[in-house]
């Protein structure tokens, strides 16, 4: 790529933020079963460790940007790096479960903040012909970091302790920040529109009390009473803020975003299609281990063909797209998504290897297709002002409908494991707790297709390929 010296640790730096995002969030699901060994708690329980992260993340997304102009590109990227590893460190000094959570929380605040600050500060320095290779320069290591990050979590396990897997961000951290303070430009708006802070609070506490209702019929263990109040609190908390954007100035996000219909299906699509393939990362490593009896090391291996295979289909997605269409593609493939995760409950202890290995490659290669496909088809008609937002709430609602299918994969658990038995290991009652799960969240996953369904029926050539 053709850029200026002087610009190039910038791009390794931001590059090096999305590495440590990335690879977070895929080497803790193989760790967890150790990580509730060492804490004395079920390994179906641990979805709070999951869901605490994305649901932070999810929450300061829309902040971001406005953090940013207001402190300036520098001082915001250098603080998310820095609590991100304080956070780490703070996950591999937990003792107790709700310790672990609440790091979580922390590394979530600086989560939050890696990539949209870093793309932002990369958006200001490159000019408009070199912003597209610069950006997949940096977003490149977010694809390595699912490859490698489940067989990584399942050496360290088994060749030191599951605190490593959080201590090993400390030496990037420290490069991090030190790099901030020497390559990180520093913008700062000065024209910045006030933020919607009653926006923000509406949808924030009804993202969160969402989130705690399903978590309350599933780890929580809150009475069936206080889960379905936290649920209609929370409904009625986003229906507040639809209201009161409609009428405020400078609302959090314009509703005139959903007068743009493949935005408005695509972001309703991304919701409830995630729910489905938003589970796995957190249900298949549970699944391997405590379902299969496959070591960390074993399950992190499995999970490899999956990440290549997901790598591989996005070489073509393109042409897939503009041959066949966005409708088209998006609702048959969510039907195949759905019938892929539903199809893992037909696995055993005595599958092959090399069935087991074509069947996650399957998946995977799916699976990036509906991504790439769902998340094409929000933005691809955005213009002008109304790009950001919708990227931004894209962003936001992503992260929103992974913590919600980790929550709805753990209550269908803790369901599924009070009327089959309590599991405690590989045996039959196991098998079929988690068999009744996979069957269930691909029956979740797949009703999206309905979503997909309302899309334009354009002709193939009409429509425009991915990014």
């Amino acid at each position: 790529m053709n850029t200026p010296d002087r610009n190039r640790p910038l791009l390794w730096l931001v590059a090096l933020g999305f590495f440590m995002q990335a690879l977070d969030a895929t080497i803790l699901n193989t760790a967890l079963p150790s990580i509730a060994a060492n804490l004395g708690e079920s390994p179906l329980r641990m979805e709070s460790v999951v869901i605490a992260y994305m649901l932070t993340v999810a929450l300061l997304m829309p902040a971001s940007g406005w953090l940013a102009d207001r402190f300036g590109t520098r001082r915001t990227y250098y603080f998310a790096v820095l609590v991100f590893a304080i956070g780490s460190f703070l996950c591999a000094e937990s003792r107790q479960l709700w310790q672990l959570v609440a790091a979580r929380v922390v590394q979530g605040i600086g989560g939050a903040l890696l990539m949209p600050v870093g793309r932002l500060a990369v958006l200001r320095v490159f000019p408009g012909k070199q912003l597209v290779a610069a950006l997949s320069f940096v977003t490149l290591p977010g694809l390595v970091g699912p490859l490698i990050g489940p067989t990584l979590g399942g050496w360290l396990v088994q060749a030191a302790s599951w605190h490593w897997i959080f201590l090993i961000n400390l030496p990037v951290g420290l490069v991090g920040a030190w790099a901030v303070r020497r390559y990180m430009p520093d913008y700062v708006s000065l024209d910045r529109a006030p933020f919607d802070w009653p926006g923000y609070l509406l949808l924030g506490g009804g993202m969160v009390m969402l989130s705690l209702g399903l978590q309350g019929l599933g780890e929580l263990g809150f009475a069936r009473a206080w889960s379905t109040l936290l649920l209609v609190g929370g409904l009625a908390a986003i229906v507040a803020y639809w209201l009161h954007a409609g009428r405020a100035e400078e609302p959090l996000f314009d509703l005139a975003l959903f007068r743009v219909r493949s935005f408005a299906v695509g972001i309703f699509g991304n919701l409830f299609a995630r729910l489905g393939s938003g589970a796995m990362p957190f249900l298949m490593p549970l699944f391997l281990q405590v379902g299969l009896g496959f070591t960390p090391l074993q399950a992190g291996f499995a999970l490899v063909p999956s990440a290549l295979a997901a790598m591989t289909v996005k070489t073509f997605a393109e042409r897939v797209l503009t041959r066949w269409g966005y409708r088209r593609v998006l609702t048959v493939n969510t039907v195949l998504v759905g019938a892929m995760i539903a199809s893992f409950a037909l696995l055993g202890p005595a599958t092959p290897a090399w069935w087991l290995a074509l069947h996650m490659a399957c998946f995977g290669a799916i699976n990036s297709m509906q991504f790439t496909a769902m998340n094409t088809v929000t933005l691809k008609d955005l213009e002008g002002p109304l790009a950001s937002g919708g990227n931004s709430l894209l962003s936001m609602t992503m992260q929103l409908s992974m913590s919600l299918g980790v929550a709805s994969a753990a209550a269908l658990l803790s369901a599924f494991s009070k009327h089959f038995g309590h599991p405690h290991g590989a045996d039959d009652h196991t098998l079929t707790v988690f068999r009744a799960t996979l069957a269930c969240v691909g029956v979740l996953g797949a009703v999206a297709a309905t979503v997909f369904a309302q899309l334009d029926d354009a002709p193939p050539a009409a429509e425009e390929g991915t990014p």
